[in-house]
């Protein structure tokens, strides 16, 4: 049986040469996990053409790209990247920017 029960603090950390990502959840429909990013780290532009993805924002502030518009978000903020919008973040706080990330439909590798 899964683990139904995690916590967040427990998955927060950080790399030097790029952003940190622990899965707290994964099942073939959704994968949920933490992604921190230290001050000036970003993750570049991408898209997923079939699925969407919402960075929640636990600590820290991101400047967020969706599409063609730009959001700063702090905690308690969430951010919707829709199936087939580019998307990225990059922190622009003096301290660790984490946050609650979701993609469904999850297609496992």
């Amino acid at each position: 049986m899964i683990d139904v029960h995690k916590k967040l603090a427990d998955h927060v950390g950080a790399r030097p040469d790029k952003g940190f990502k622990s899965t707290l959840f994964e099942t073939s429909r959704i994968l949920l996990g933490m992604n921190c990013l230290e001050p000036g780290q970003e993750q570049k532009a991408h898209d997923h053409p079939d699925q969407d993805k919402f960075y929640m924002v636990t600590e820290g502030i991101g400047e967020f790209l969706v599409g063609d518009t730009t959001i700063t978000a702090s905690a308690g903020e969430v951010v919707f990247a829709p199936a087939g919008a580019v998307h990225g973040v990059r922190n622009i706080s003096e301290g660790r920017l984490s946050m609650l990330v979701g993609i469904t439909p999850w297609k496992s590798t």
